[in-house]
């Protein structure tokens, strides 16, 4: 494993939220956002980082990071999509998504396709009850999806 860091940009909006919170302990959340958008995902060298840097303990940072769903502990492909799988979404024909999804990209949820495209994940509600189902791409919305709507946003990535 590799050591980890802050690249200059996030080091420096590191630097300026210290300036703006005196309390160290604030500056987990946006800070493992920061990690995130940096490697794609937040490992545990990056915690340990990440704990040295707040003045506190790696297990804490474990248990702030593995409490949000919204944070990946492993890495993901490049595109991630998430399902909701709530009642809204369900009545709605979120099952059939998924089933199309497994098939078509060939991986259950959880996993990531072997080129490291795809990875297929199943999560609570995404607050958009009124347009379901709802998928996630990466950070953005796809609203009312069906089964069409689905292929041609998936083909126009690969």
């Amino acid at each position: 494993m590799s050591e980890f860091s802050f690249n200059k940009e996030n080091e420096e909006k590191f630097q300026a939220l210290l300036q703006r919170y005196p309390n160290k302990a604030s500056l987990c959340l946006p800070s493992l956002w920061m990690i995130q958008y940096q490697e794609g995902w937040i490992s545990q060298e990056a915690m340990v980082y990440l704990a040295q840097k707040l003045d506190t303990t790696p297990m804490e940072i474990q248990s702030i990071a593995s409490f949000y769903t919204m944070f990946n502990l492993k890495p993901i492909g490049k595109y991630h999509i998430q399902l909701c799988k709530t009642l809204s979404c369900m009545l709605n024909g979120s099952e059939n998504i998924r089933d199309y999804l497994i098939k078509k990209l060939g991986i259950k949820p959880g996993e990531t396709s072997k080129d490291g495209k795809f990875t297929l994940s199943l999560v609570e509600c995404l607050g958009s009850c009124g347009t379901a189902p709802v998928i996630q791409l990466n950070d953005d919305y796809i609203q009312n999806v069906t089964i069409e709507k689905l292929d041609e946003i998936l083909d126009g990535l690969k």
